[in-house]
């Protein structure tokens, strides 16, 4: 295997975005109440922070139109898509159905919430943090629900499933 090197430039972002790209993560969809009702988000910045207290983390972009609200969330769930869910993915990217014709349950926060998914935490904000172009939001974990199957993925700007050895 032969290493490229090179600075990040902001200019032209494409080759750290291929970079980056080459970290497979998983697939999520967060989801809030918004004033006009609930919303969700789909994301693959989500991750793991803390055991003592459990806290997890993920990071909407500021240009994002549903920004404002999901920095301001109260309460919010992450909902950890299996590999089977790209129809809830593709719900909740810009121009997508959303909840349309999808009634959610509700927490006792009042945070909707999609039945079914290989993993949801139900959060309580503890926190955010500057990240850029993006804000890194810190939930605390209220309640942790588990389906099964296997992890829709993401990776190099191509979805998948993991195949375990």
């Amino acid at each position: 295997m032969t290493d490229t090197s090179f600075v990040p430039d902001p200019a032209h972002p494409r080759p750290l975005r291929e970079a980056l790209g080459r970290f497979a993560t998983g697939v999520c969809v967060v989801t809030t109440m918004a004033d006009s009702g609930p919303m969700g988000f789909t994301a693959n910045s989500f991750a793991s922070l803390s055991l003592d207290p459990p806290l997890v983390l993920w990071s909407p972009a500021k240009a994002s139109l549903r920004y404002a609200v999901f920095a301001g969330a109260a309460h919010f769930a992450i909902h950890v898509l299996a590999s089977d869910q790209h129809d809830l993915m593709h719900r909740f990217v810009r121009g997508g159905a959303g909840f349309a014709g999808l009634p959610p349950e509700v927490t006792p926060e009042g945070t909707p919430v999609i039945p079914g998914t290989l993993a949801r935490f139900d959060c309580a904000q503890h926190a955010t943090h500057d990240g850029g172009d993006h804000l890194i939001v810190v939930g605390l974990v209220l309640r942790v629900a588990t389906g099964t199957g296997q992890p829709l993925v993401f990776s190099a700007g191509r979805y998948g499933s993991f195949a375990p050895r």
